[in-house]
Formats: C-alpha cells, structure tokens, sequence
C-alpha cells in the first residue's frame, strides 16, 4: 500500500522526496510539507484520522485517497474551514471526490409500527432509526421489527443481535409474549445499571448506553429535553463501536444536536458535523458527549476546526457508577 500510494502520488504531483509514515489500514507519507493518506479499511471515517496524523506531524494540506466512500468523505471533509481534499482513486489516476448527498428519510414501515405496543409493554423503549423499528434497554437492542422475506409477514424478534434474536426465534416461535420480552428485558436491565461492570452486556453498545443516561438528565449538556434520531449512516451491527445521536432543545428553545461516544475516537468530530447536517441543523449547538477520561486534546481542537464549531463535553463514562455529569 506504501508502494501504491507513493505511485499515486507522483502520478499526480510529480517527483519530489517523500517521507513515508505509517497508517494502519492503508499508507500515508509527507510531502513538501502535505500529508498524503491512502485509505484502503473504512475510508468512511479516515477523515478525522487523516488530519490528527498531518497535525501530529506538523503538515499543512490534507489529501485523503481512496477508491470508495469518498463521496461521505468529501461530505464530511466539507464541514472544516480547512477541509482535507479527497480523491477517488480510479486507476492510477486521482480525481476530485464529489460530495455525495445525505440519503433520503426513511419511515417505519406502517405494517411494523404495530409491535410498537408490545415493545412498550415488555419493557422496552422503542426507537426507530433509518426505517427500522427496535426496542432498547438503556441503550442496548433487545428486539426488532421485521418483515419475513419469505412469507412478508411481520414478526417482532427478540433478543440481542441477529443470532441472539434467531435463537429465541427457534424455541419461542415467530409470536413472542409479552412476558417472553419482559424476561429479556429484566436481564438486560440487570447488566446495564449503574453499578453493573464487566458483564459483556454491560460493555457493548457503550456510547448509547452513554445516551440513554443523559436524555434522563439532558441538563448535563445544557439541554432541557433529548431524544434519539437517525445517525448520518446506518450502524452495520451491535458489536462495533459507533457514535449515536440526539436531537433536544436547549432552555431558550433552540435546538441542539449531541453525538455519543466512547473510547478516543479520531473521527467522532466529522461525523458528529455529518450528524448535525444530516437533520439540516447546520448552524445548530453541536455538542460532542464522551466519558471525561476519552475528552482527547485532539478531538477538542477538531471541533474547533468546523465552520461552525461543536463544545465537547466530559462525563462520567457508562458503568461508572452515579450521576452522568
């Protein structure tokens, strides 16, 4: 990969000495004082990363390469008064990435919001997130809203992940109880609470956990009301950590966005901006919430390097046990 991007690169700019540095997942260099980044894994959140590592090593210009995702790049490289430039890889040949609009809203579909009573009922809190009906536990998936591709009929499987839920499906059938759901979502809750620790449930899903604490005291980050809403992308699976997102109000009525992380993500800033424009609130308070240990001095200075920058926010992680602020 350090072969191919040096390559690129001299394609596209001409000879010069190049520094080789090291990216995990692709290659990146310096040269005549630019980082160069070629992004082969999740180029979707290379932005971040690509300008910690220019910025750690003293570089001016950002050029962020890859052969998919760019146009998300671009998109979100678009957010900074100093945006990395993104290439889309084809051949041996560089070419402008061109921003790639948000996708459209999609909606529950009307004959799964039915089992919404029964989410309720169990336990549960229900949350819908790009066309997808499913009920949480402090944060956690325990159920979801499906439609057989087989039969079309619609179902409402239990449990936690696609296999978890397939297990359930096998011994309870395709029509759970109330009661079935109830003794999930006991469980679950039971992992989840404040003074519960190293449970496996206790420890997936940890930024919505995060979530599901502050809406129940908003204050925290200066807002008066928080709820769920869509996240620029749709998550892939429970197992990867990915920020979440919350829509609220702040005393004056104004509207706030707050994304959800955990752990020292690097590219938590350019998606927490992708967030805010996702729900057309580009000018709206942004504010980025992560456990005080994971408030890096890096995340902080790329926040203040949007046009319109976002407060970032420390407080007591998930499972740490009192109040979230």
């Amino acid at each position: 990969m350090a072969v191919k991007l040096a390559a690129l690169v001299r394609d596209h700019a001409g000879e010069a000495s190049v520094e080789p540095g090291v990216w995990p997942g692709g290659a990146a260099l310096l040269r005549n004082g630019e980082a160069w980044v070629l992004a082969e894994e999740r180029p979707d959140r290379a932005v971040g990363p690509s300008m910690a590592w220019a910025r750690q090593r003293g570089a001016g210009a950002v050029h962020l390469l890859a052969e998919s995702a760019t146009g998300i790049m671009a998109r979100r490289a678009g957010a900074f008064r100093q945006p990395p430039q993104v290439w889309y890889v084809e051949g041996r040949t560089l070419l402008p990435a061109l921003t790639e609009p948000y996708p459209p809203a999609q909606r529950v579909p009307v004959e799964l919001q039915s089992w919404r009573d029964l989410i309720v009922a169990g336990g549960a809190d229900p949350v819908e997130e790009h066309g997808v009906l499913v009920g949480e536990v402090a944060g956690l998936e325990v159920c979801r809203a499906v439609v057989d591709e087989w039969t079309g009929v619609s179902r409402l499987e239990v449990g936690v992940g696609a296999h978890d839920r397939e297990a359930f499906q096998l011994m309870h059938g395709d029509v759970p109880t109330v009661e079935s759901l109830a003794r999930v979502v006991a469980v679950v809750a039971a992992q989840r609470g404040p003074n519960a620790v190293g449970h496996p449930l206790s420890r997936l899903g940890a930024e919505r956990l995060l979530r599901s604490r502050v809406m129940a005291n908003p204050g925290v980050v200066g807002a008066s009301s928080l709820r769920p809403v869509d996240p620029p992308t749709p998550r892939v699976n429970l197992k990867d950590p990915v920020p979440c997102v919350a829509l609220g109000d702040q005393p004056d009525g104004s509207p706030v966005v707050v994304v959800f992380s955990v752990g020292v993500d690097l590219d938590v800033v350019p998606y927490a901006a992708d967030a805010r424009g996702a729900l057309g609130l580009d000018g709206a308070r942004l504010v980025i919430a992560v456990p005080r240990r994971d408030a890096h001095a890096m995340t902080t200075w790329m926040a203040g390097e949007l046009v319109v920058p976002a407060d970032v926010i420390g407080l007591e992680p998930p499972g740490g046990g009192g109040s979230p602020a």
